[in-house]
């Protein structure tokens, strides 16, 4: 391996473990549900600034997105809000109706027809099963996923005893669902994926590759799957890609050479 690659791969398990210990500080702070946002007069409602979903990744909670909430309010979304699904969840498809429900509720309660979502590794994958296979795509405009495994992860081996792990091995039955044909999903994707992930394994399972979706992917330089929902660079092109809110090409369009780069 080249030393340049070596330092940055060094860098970045320097970066992972900070960010690792500084979660599990936050972490019990993240396990109670948040408070909800209260109901918007019909007045209020900015059609330019749908609310925004955050769910999180396998045994994590609402605190991993911390800082990146603290940068979308800070640049005028107002309405962001995040959905702890069970730590005793065994079925992705369960948590996907669970986010539906959750949806519907924002909708109702914030007067807005649809919601964005970003989703951290597992959330993403389980907001796309909602998008694709339980109608979500007339409700969510655009899902941003971060370092989630589209192609399935073959990292620890050991953890298939979990049922959600399984489901997000390659070729698992829901995996093999999210493959199938989706005519006329509505919805926009932007997949964030990182050259040094070392919990999608390859590191390119992250991208999301179907002929039926409006796809943009965005590969990441230079940090590990933990930086993903952290890192301001990330998180200034998750408002960007938000803020777009425009159709992409159809079909998956690769990312060009000025993808970013945070080493």
């Amino acid at each position: 391996m080249e030393l340049a690659k070596v330092t940055a791969l060094m860098k970045a398990t320097a970066l992972e473990v900070a960010i690792l210990t500084g979660h599990l500080v936050l972490y019990p702070s993240g396990i109670v549900a948040e408070r909800l946002s209260p109901a918007a007069p019909p007045t209020s409602i900015a059609p330019g600034s749908r609310p925004v979903v955050l769910l999180h990744g396998f045994v994590d909670n609402r605190s991993v997105f911390v800082l990146l909430r603290r940068s979308l309010t800070r640049h005028g979304r107002d309405c962001v809000e995040s959905l702890n699904y069970s730590p005793l969840t065994c079925d992705l498809r369960a948590a996907a109706e669970l986010l539906g429900r959750r949806v519907d509720e924002i909708r109702a309660r914030t007067g807005h027809a649809e919601v964005d979502i970003v989703g951290h590794s597992l959330g993403g994958l389980i907001a796309r099963y909602y998008v694709q296979r339980l109608g979500g795509d007339t409700r969510v405009r655009s899902l941003v996923t971060l370092g989630t495994p589209h192609a399935g992860t073959t990292v620890a081996p050991l953890a298939d005893a979990h049922p959600l792990v399984r489901q997000m091995r390659p070729g698992s039955e829901v995996l093999r669902e999210l493959a199938g044909p989706a005519p006329g999903c509505r919805t926009r994707f932007v997949s964030f994926w990182s050259d040094m992930d070392q919990v999608m394994v390859p590191a390119e399972t992250a991208r999301l590759d179907h002929p039926d979706l409006l796809v943009h992917n965005v590969r990441v330089s230079g940090i590990g799957h933990l930086a993903l929902p952290v890192h301001p660079t990330v998180a200034a092109g998750v408002r960007e890609a938000l803020d777009a809110g425009g159709p992409v090409v159809s079909g998956t369009r690769e990312e060009g050479p000025g993808a970013t780069s945070v080493a």
